[in-house]
């Protein structure tokens, strides 16, 4: 995660001045990680429109919710986690109004994958794929194998174990893998598909 360049007030400054009336502190505190705070959102919501939306929510909630932060953990790690659970939230909004889904990740359709297409075919055929796992992995997954977040720190933004992480991550990238075998150059090859076998079911479910 982004440190402040040298001479420059902390995440937690800036925090505190914003919730003390500091009208240009939360607008630095967001400028310093706003590209990957919309990352995150792009990735999970896998829809521009539907990140800005859920950035926006998330950072509307930061703003009004600076005086409520205690420093149990980083800045930064608050920030992602209130992105992360935007991003979730509105996916499942989104998920109640669709029609005819039965709910289950494997109904949903993926497209044929492209062969030899572009970057930018690529990363919709990652979209696309990513759209078959539940919320909460496709979170951890995103995190982890495409932000390149470690475990401790996805942990931390998610509020589960690093086992969970584990577990959610080995087994999105169960799924994933026959719907992005042909673009294994941009993604974790085929020797994460037995990870999922060794990894131990959840505790309390979640996906």
């Amino acid at each position: 995660m982004s440190d402040p360049a040298p001479g420059e007030p902390s995440d937690a400054t800036l925090l505190r001045r914003h919730a003390d009336g500091d009208p240009d502190a939360f607008g630095l505190l967001f400028k310093r990680h706003s590209s990957r705070l919309w990352a995150v959102a792009l990735r999970i919501t896998c829809d521009p429109d539907d990140a800005a939306d859920a950035l926006q929510e998330a950072m509307i909630s930061a703003f009004r919710r600076a005086g409520d932060f205690r420093g149990e953990s980083a800045v930064t790690t608050w920030l992602h986690r209130i992105v992360v659970n935007a991003s979730l939230d509105l996916l499942r909004r989104r998920s109640a109004r669709s029609v005819g889904w039965s709910g289950d990740p494997d109904d949903l359709p993926v497209p044929e994958p492209r062969q030899g297409g572009s970057s930018t075919e690529s990363r919709l055929d990652v979209d696309a794929a990513l759209r078959i796992l539940p919320p909460p992995q496709r979170a951890a997954l995103v995190l982890v194998d495409m932000l390149g977040y470690s475990v401790a720190d996805t942990s931390a933004i998610l509020g589960v174990s690093e086992g969970t992480v584990k577990s959610r991550c080995a087994r999105g990238r169960a799924k994933l893998l026959p719907h992005l075998a042909h673009l294994r150059s941009d993604y974790p090859d085929e020797r994460n598909q037995t990870a999922a076998d060794s990894v131990p079911s959840e505790q309390g479910g979640g996906g």
